[in-house]
């Protein structure tokens, strides 16, 4: 698949495109980087340790650092060309009631959740606006706007990146450049393996289709809005969470 160019009546021209995934190594995103690799993007993924997975070339990318995400995109465009598409995927948990969560739990969230996405497409957004095209997709999560108890920070944190991504849609999109968020439900990774089997009977419960997604599922949403067919869609949230937050 190719990223299409800012006018329809430039159809005729397109360009590979060159995806970097953000927390690219695991779950969600390498589900991602494996679904835009097939749509035949140029994939990388950044993680902190820098490890290629699955043959997917990788860089040292820290969200939480400007100099890494300078660093980290600087490799890129070096080695494979400027950044078409940013998946802001990289997030953590530190999950506790409020009554007793410590300050370091509230910063941390915020800085890697929100803070880092942001950081990330500011970085990205230079080369986007110079090319007159792009796509910034940030993850989210079904509890930016449902909510969910012991989790303030990160429902916050989610949140906040539907802003982020509409203030974005508004500000870049005469350059061609889209931006939308992606609000999974309860998926199978490494995060909800450690809930246990009582507390996933009580979410399964709340759930239409009564099961958890699987990460590909997440993925392909994602790939569509990274490719041709989404050149139209921006500002979007689009939920993938088997109907918990319908309405929303």
């Amino acid at each position: 698949m190719t990223l299409g160019t800012a006018s329809v009546a430039d159809q005729e021209v397109v360009m590979a495109g060159v995806a970097l995934v953000t927390g690219g190594n695991r779950g969600i995103g390498l589900a991602t980087a494996r679904a835009l690799r097939t749509a035949g993007f140029t994939v990388v993924i950044g993680t902190r340790a820098g490890e290629s997975v699955d043959g997917l070339p990788a860089v040292t990318l820290d969200v939480t650092s400007t100099e890494s995400v300078d660093t980290a995109f600087d490799r890129v465009e070096a080695d494979h060309g400027p950044v078409d598409v940013l998946v802001a995927n990289a997030g953590i948990t530190r999950d506790g009631l409020i009554m007793r969560m410590p300050d370091g739990d509230i910063a941390d969230v915020l800085e890697t959740n929100l803070v880092g996405a942001i950081r990330c497409a500011r970085r990205a957004s230079r080369g986007m606006v110079r090319a007159r095209r792009g796509r910034i997709i940030f993850v989210s999560s079904v509890v930016w706007a449902v909510g969910s108890a012991g989790q303030v920070n990160y429902a916050a944190a989610k949140a906040g990146l539907v802003g982020a991504a509409r203030s974005l849609a508004r500000e870049l999109g005469p350059r061609g450049v889209t931006a939308n968020v992606v609000a999974p439900g309860f998926v199978e990774t490494d995060m909800t393996a450690v809930l246990g089997a009582e507390r996933t009977t009580e979410i399964l419960r709340q759930v239409p289709l009564a099961r958890l997604a699987k990460p590909e599922e997440i993925a392909e949403v994602i790939a569509f809005l990274a490719g041709d067919a989404a050149a139209y869609v921006t500002g979007a949230v689009i939920p993938v969470d088997g109907g918990l937050g319908m309405g929303h």
